[in-house]
């Protein structure tokens, strides 16, 4: 049976767009690379800022299984766990694969419906306690089974999760599920607590001083305020990692983190939003500007089991009214690409165009409206600057197809309760990750059991499920191509603007995901905070 979806931390990827420019790179004064100018040193300490409504918020503490903003938490979580894989990239942001970490290898058998885990030999979680097969397996099945908004959407048979020996974790699906590897780095399941430490101190304790076998260990940990590490001394990478300590810090909000990496009160900052302040610190150079490839274009959801969008003629009726071209030439100087599918161009599978996507054509939209006898709709997004950029230009658009439109911006929690509630009419939202089966990917927001999607669609649910199960990717290519064409063909949501992350590091502060291109694996990049370093001081 197919397993509902949980929602994702991810899902806060909706509020954390960035303005992208699809080509850009890390510069640093007078627009030259951010290099540096020689090897990693060790020592010192960074202090990041995290946007307090997004990473910057963990009040459930940072226990995988019981962290409700898991997905948005990815910072915190990879600094102390590490990860049985990540997403790696070359600097300049190509060649993209996720590779194993604390992992071993791993092996896709029997068509897609086994996967088996091999983990690194000698492993140890920090409080000396082994990290094995054992260790591995007992966290899969908490996570599984805990209500975390992180948790993997497993299609799981019945005792599926086993172990081979003291290293290898054996997975058994119902269905072949290729893709699980390429899902693992932004999922619960990643992320490996020692099950002493939880055992010994209790879930409440163990949320606030959680124990894994990452680069860092907590020193102090202060829900959605400041989160202080120190060098885990026995990290199996030798030599990583370069920091002796890392803090992250909640901040509310682009112009206060700006001001404060100025200031010297920090020296990093991931997920700037605000347009103006990411072309400000592009143009006056003071800090190193890391733009990613965009993988996750916005879309503009439509509950298609509700009035007025169960009428086919009033989804057309939006994408005919929709024109992102515009919109991203109007707002952004066509800085950023605009999609006609789920994927952006930093992405797996992405496509220029999508056979008979409707294009912007207020005349239709006008017409249809006409047959409908008028249109009302309720548009809504997560607060943040692009978002409201963008919601207020479709309403313009729309309005002038004859459409009456009311916008509002939700908080997160209220944006579930719609969700869950049913009633919503129409969510600008972000749709799809680096791979599409990942994560918030496509069948996040069009799957007919999730409850994030306005879509009931067998049809493409069964692309979804083909997809994820194929370990050929030019089938995985077809197949995504076709779903794509049929969401078009039924007009379940235009596709807009392709945005990604930017982050912000003063002068003498390099690393991978940071200073480097890797493309977000849904929302915000997975910085290498192992592999993080300052340039001497002295």
């Amino acid at each position: 049976m197919r397993r509902r979806m949980h929602l994702p931390a991810l899902l806060l990827a909706t509020a954390m767009v960035v303005a992208g420019c699809g080509g850009g790179a890390t510069t640093n004064a007078g627009g030259a690379p951010a290099e540096p100018t020689g090897p990693p040193q060790r020592g010192g300490e960074l202090t990041v800022l995290e946007n307090a409504s997004f990473a910057g918020g963990w009040p459930t503490g940072l226990d995988p299984a019981t962290n409700t903003t898991g997905g948005a938490n990815v910072p915190q979580m990879s600094a102390i766990y590490g990860g049985l894989f990540r997403l790696v990239a070359d600097d300049d942001g190509s060649n993209a694969r996720v590779e194993p970490h604390q992992a071993e290898s791993s092996s896709v058998e029997n068509g897609g419906r086994t996967v088996r885990i091999t983990l690194r030999e000698g492993l140890r979680f920090t409080d000396g306690t082994p990290f094995d097969a054992e260790a591995v397996a007992a966290n899969f099945r908490r996570a599984v089974d805990s209500p975390c908004t992180c948790s993997p959407n497993w299609p799981l048979a019945d005792g599926g999760i086993t172990t081979d020996g003291p290293l290898t974790v054996v997975l058994e699906f119902t269905r072949p599920y290729a893709g699980v590897i390429n899902a693992m780095p932004v999922t619960n399941v990643n992320w490996i607590a020692s099950p002493s430490a939880l055992a010994t101190k209790g879930e409440d304790a163990f949320a606030i001083e959680p124990v894994g076998a990452g680069p860092f260990t907590v020193v102090s940990n202060q829900l959605s305020s400041e989160l202080v590490l120190e060098r885990n001394p026995d990290y199996f990478k030798e030599g990583l990692p370069y920091l002796d300590r890392l803090t992250f810090q909640s901040i509310g909000g682009d112009q206060p983190a700006y001001q404060a990496l100025l200031a010297g009160q920090a020296q990093a900052y991931e997920g700037l939003t605000t347009t103006p302040l990411l072309e400000q610190a592009q143009s006056q150079g003071r800090l190193a500007v890391t733009v990613q490839p965009a993988t996750s274009p916005y879309v503009v959801q439509l509950n298609t089991r509700a009035a007025p969008f169960d009428d086919p003629r009033a989804r057309e009726a939006i994408y005919a009214a929709t024109d992102f071209d515009a919109i991203g030439q109007g707002l952004f100087r066509g800085l950023y690409p605009v999609s006609q599918s789920f994927t952006g161009p930093g992405g797996l599978f992405h496509t220029e165009s999508t056979p008979g996507y409707t294009g912007h054509d207020p005349e239709r939209a006008r017409q249809l409206v006409a047959e409908l006898g008028g249109l009302e709709v309720d548009l809504g997004t997560l607060g943040s600057y692009v978002a409201e950029q963008v919601m207020t230009a479709l309403q313009t658009q729309w309005q002038e197809a004859g459409i009456t439109v009311r916008t509002e911006t939700y908080e997160l929690s209220t944006l579930v309760q719609e969700f869950n509630g049913g009633g919503w009419q129409a969510m600008l939202q972000t749709a799809g990750s680096w791979d599409p089966a990942a994560g918030v990917g496509v069948n996040f927001r069009f799957d007919s059991d999730s409850p994030f999607s306005g879509v009931a669609d067998p049809a493409l649910d069964a692309l979804f499920d083909q997809a994820a199960a194929s370990v050929d990717p030019a089938q995985r290519q077809e197949l995504y191509d076709r779903a794509g064409g049929l969401i078009a063909e039924n007009h379940y949501g235009p596709f807009g603007l392709a945005f990604a992350p930017a982050n912000l590091a003063v002068p003498g502060v390099y690393g991978p995901g940071l200073t480097s291109r890797i493309p977000p694996i849904v929302v915000n990049t997975g910085v290498h905070w192992d592999e993080v370093w300052r340039e001497s001081q002295q």
